[in-house]
C-alpha cells in the first residue's frame, strides 16, 4: 500500500512519524508542504499527515505505531 506523509523541513514531530513508520517497516513518500501554497494552506496545523494513495484517507498526528496499525488495516481494535 501506498503512503504519502505531508510535513515541513526541521519538523521535529515529523521526524517522529517516519520514526513509527521506520518502525513498522513501511515507507511513505515524504512531500514539504513547504513547496505548495495549497499544501500549505490544507496542512500547515495539521502536520505531520500520513494518507493512503488508494482510499484518500488521512491521519493526522498524534498518531503511535497502534494508530498506523489501525489505519493501514493490520490490526483490529480492541
Amino acid at each position: 500500500m501506498e503512503l504519502i506523509l505531508y510535513g515541513k523541513e526541521f519538523c521535529h514531530l515529523c521526524d517522529d512519524a517516519e520514526a513509527i513508520l521506520r518502525g513498522l517497516g513501511l515507507f511513505a513518500d515524504y512531500i514539504d508542504i513547504a513547496s505548495d501554497e495549497k499544501l500549505q494552506e490544507r496542512y500547515s496545523i495539521r502536520i505531520p499527515v500520513l494518507q493512503r494513495r488508494d482510499t484518500g484517507a488521512e491521519l493526522g498526528w498524534p498518531f503511535d505505531a497502534e494508530g498506523v496499525r489501525l489505519f493501514m488495516g493490520l490490526a483490529e481494535r480492541q
